[in-house]
C-alpha cells in the first residue's frame, strides 16, 4: 500500500478492532505488526514449554522500579497478547465508571458514563462471538442485546462446585468467554488460559476483528513492521512513522495500539523541538497512571476428591465487587483460571513432578483480582531504548481482605485446604493506564473518543486511554472504546 488513510501501530484487540471498524468505510488501512502470524507447532499445548521455558516470550529486559532487570512477559505477534488471553470478555461494571472510595484511595471514575459504551460493548460481543448470559450476576449492567451464544458448559467436576458455592452463600455466575470450545479441544486437552491460540477455537484479535478486517481489499497488514518514532510538525499534526524495514510511512490519521507500555514509549521516543517531553505529552501524563491488576492465584483442596476438569474456566462470582459483603468499600472479582496442571505447578513453585501432579490433580485453581487505582508516580520512562516500569502497587489491603473471603468461603464449601500466592511483575496482568482518558487537556492524553488531545490526528486505541482498572479483564471495554473511536473516525474524518 503506497499511502494509507490510517495506519495503526499494532495488532491487538485495539488495533484489530479498529480496523474491523474502518474497514467498510473503503479507505485504505494499513496495519503495522512488529512481530509475525503465530504458526502451529509442537510447544502450543506443551505446559513445560509455555510455563518452564518461556518458549513463547519474547527476549526483552525491562527494568523495575528499583532498577533491577525483568522480563515482561508482555507477546509480539499478529493479534498481540489476545492471542494467549484467557479470553474473559467481561463488561466493566456500571459502577466502574462512576467515581468511588476504595480501601485504597478514591477513583474519579470515567469521563463518560456507561450508557455511553453501552452499544460499543453489544457490537464487541458480537465481534468476538461471545458466549455468555446477563441472567446468573446481580452486577452485571444493563444489556441492550443478549449475548451471541450461551456460555460454555461447565465441567461435571465445576458444576459440583458451583454448587457448592452456592451453598456457601455466593452467587456464581459463568464467565463470558471468547472460546468455541469444541475447535480448542480438538486441538489438545488443555485449558486455553495462557496457551497460544493457533487452531481457531479462542476468539481473539486476529481469529475475529483481523480477519473481519482483512476481508476487505482496502486493508493491508504488515507484519515485521517495529515502529521507532512518530513524527509530528510544527502545526502539531502527526505527519508520518518510522518502521524498521520499511523507512518513512504517511497518513492523515495516525493510531497508536501498541500497548500500555508500548505505546507511552514511542510517545516519549518521539520528542521534538516542539514536544521536548514526547508526543501527546503536554499534560505531562504519558507513561504516568500505569496500572496492573492485584491478582492472587488461590488454590482449593480436598485430599480426597479429584478435579477432574480440562479447562474449567467457566465460572466467576462478583458477590465482593462492589462492596466487601458488608456495607463496606469494593474488594474485587473472582473467576476460575484456566486448569493448572502438574507440569505448570511444578514450574511456578519448583516442586518435583510427582507432588505437583498429586496437588494439581485435587486442586480447584481461582484467580483473586482487585482493582490497582491510578497513580502518576507509577509510571513508565524510557532512556535510549531501555524501558523502566516503576509500578507502585495500590489498594492492596482490598486485595488481601478479598483473598481472604474467598479462602473462608473456599473452606465452607468443603476444601479443608487453601493456598495462594500473589502473581508478580512478570505476569501483564491486564497493564493499562498510560496515557489516560479525560476531558481536561492538562490532565489527560486523551478525549472519550481516544483522540489525542495534543495532535488532532492522532487516536490512541489500546489499554492506555483506560482511566481506572476495575477489577475485570480489560480485553472487551478495549474493543468497545475501538469501536467508538472507528465510529468517531468515520464521522469526523472521512465525511467530506
Amino acid at each position: 500500500m503506497n499511502r494509507a488513510d490510517v495506519i495503526i501501530i499494532g495488532s491487538g484487540i485495539g488495533g484489530a478492532t479498529l480496523a474491523a471498524a474502518l474497514a467498510p468505510s473503503g479507505r485504505r488501512i494499513l496495519i503495522l505488526e512488529r512481530g509475525q502470524r503465530l504458526q502451529p507447532s509442537p510447544q502450543d499445548r506443551d505446559p513445560k514449554a509455555i510455563f518452564a521455558k518461556g518458549h513463547f516470550r519474547p527476549d526483552e529486559t525491562w527494568l523495575d522500579g528499583a532498577g533491577k532487570p525483568f522480563n515482561p512477559g508482555n507477546y509480539y505477534c499478529v493479534g498481540g497478547n489476545s492471542k494467549f488471553y484467557g479470553a474473559a470478555l467481561i463488561r466493566y461494571r456500571k459502577e466502574d465508571f462512576e467515581p468511588r472510595q476504595h480501601m485504597g484511595g478514591y477513583s474519579q471514575g470515567w469521563p463518560m458514563p456507561y450508557e455511553q459504551l453501552e452499544a460499543d460493548y453489544t457490537t464487541a460481543e458480537q465481534l468476538y462471538d461471545a458466549r455468555g448470559t446477563t441472567k446468573e450476576d446481580p452486577t452485571e449492567p444493563p444489556h441492550s442485546r443478549g449475548y451471541p451464544h450461551p456460555p460454555v458448559p461447565d465441567e461435571v467436576d465445576i458444576a459440583d462446585l458451583r454448587n457448592r458455592l452456592s451453598h456457601a452463600g455466593l452467587t456464581p455466575s459463568s464467565v463470558p468467554l471468547g472460546v468455541d470450545i469444541e475447535t480448542w479441544l480438538r486441538a489438545g486437552q488443555t485449558t486455553w488460559d495462557a496457551f497460544p491460540n493457533t487452531c481457531g477455537g479462542k476468539m481473539d484479535a486476529e481469529t475475529c476483528a483481523l480477519a473481519e478486517a482483512l476481508k476487505h481489499g482496502n486493508v493491508e497488514l504488515l507484519t515485521d513492521a517495529r515502529v521507532r518514532k512518530l513524527k509530528a510538525d510544527a502545526l502539531g499534526r502527526v505527519t508520518s512513522v518510522e518502521v524498521d524495514g520499511h523507512g518513512t510511512l504517511r497518513a492523515p490519521v495516525i493510531v497508536l495500539a501498541a500497548g500500555a507500555v508500548q505505546s507511552s514509549v514511542l510517545l516519549l521516543q518521539s520528542a521534538n523541538d516542539n514536544c521536548p517531553t514526547g508526543l501527546a505529552n503536554r499534560s505531562d501524563q504519558v507513561g504516568r497512571n500505569f496500572m496492573n491488576h492485584n491478582c492472587s492465584a488461590v488454590l482449593a483442596l480436598h485430599p480426597l476428591r479429584r478435579n477432574r476438569a480440562v479447562y474449567q474456566k467457566t465460572l466467576m462470582f462478583n458477590d465482593y465487587y462492589n462492596s466487601d459483603g458488608q456495607g463496606g468499600l469494593p474488594l474485587g472479582n473472582i473467576q476460575m483460571l484456566g486448569k493448572i496442571t502438574g507440569p505448570i505447578l511444578a514450574s511456578q513453585i519448583h516442586l518435583p513432578g510427582p507432588i505437583a501432579a498429586l496437588i494439581a490433580n485435587r486442586s480447584f485453581d481461582f484467580y483473586a483480582m482487585s482493582e490497582d487505582l491510578p497513580n502518576p508516580e507509577s509510571r513508565v520512562t524510557v532512556e535510549g531504548d531501555q524501558i523502566k516500569l516503576d509500578w507502585k502497587r495500590s489498594n492492596w489491603a482490598a486485595h488481601e481482605a478479598l483473598v481472604a473471603r474467598l479462602k473462608a468461603h473456599l473452606k465452607q464449601a468443603g476444601f479443608p485446604i487453601v493456598l495462594s500466592r500473589p502473581f508478580d511483575r512478570r505476569t501483564p496482568s491486564h497493564q493499562c493506564g498510560t496515557a489516560r482518558m479525560g476531558n481536561d487537556p492538562a490532565s489527560s492524553v486523551v478525549d472519550t473518543f481516544c483522540r489525542s488531545h495534543d495532535h488532532k490526528n492522532l487516536f490512541i486505541v489500546d489499554a492506555s486511554v483506560l482511566p481506572t482498572s476495575a477489577a475485570v479483564n480489560p480485553a472487551l471495554t478495549i474493543a468497545a472504546l475501538a469501536l467508538r473511536a472507528g465510529r468517531h473516525i468515520i464521522e469526523t474524518e472521512f465525511a467530506a
